[in-house]
């Protein structure tokens, strides 16, 4: 696996990451109504837009296997840890603490005390297991259906 920088030509191939894991990895936890609010396939192209313009000013990586993303993750200058994503059929690889530990290298070069994140039910368990600790639950409402996440915090 090799971790690098966030390309703009990245951007199509983590946008359908996204998309399927969304809607694959967290049906356990998620209705298929919350699913389709959070990740609805009708705004591809307002978060290709979106997310290109975010993925660039934020500090991005993606992991890549064989020229493929398998995972994603960004942190703003500020420790938001906003995105932390690796694809359906790389779950549970390793992927995602690799991801999440160059973003705390970032973090500390920063010379930031804590990240914090918002984890969705399914992510909380894996912030906890790399020492984050829930500060509250919140309900968010995307496209008039609740859905329920975290806010996470780790001292660095």
């Amino acid at each position: 696996m090799e971790i690098t920088k966030f390309k703009k030509t990245d951007i199509q191939e983590i946008i359908h990451l996204f998309y399927d894991t969304v809607h694959t990895v967290n049906t356990k936890d998620y209705s298929k109504d919350q699913l389709d609010a959070w990740a609805p396939l009708n705004d591809i192209q307002w978060k290709r837009k979106a997310w290109s313009k975010s993925l660039s000013e934020n500090i991005t990586y993606v992991a890549k296997i064989n020229n493929t993303i398998v995972g994603f993750c960004d942190i703003t200058i500020d420790g938001l840890l906003d995105r932390l994503y690796v694809h359906k059929d790389f779950q549970r690889k390793g992927i995602a603490s690799d991801l999440l530990y160059k973003l705390e290298s970032e973090a500390r070069n920063l010379k930031l005390q804590e990240i914090q994140t918002y984890a969705s039910i399914t992510a909380k368990v894996f912030f906890e297991n790399h020492d984050f600790t829930s500060i509250s639950i919140n309900y968010v409402e995307r496209n008039g259906t609740i859905l329920t996440n975290f806010l996470m915090k780790k001292r660095l």
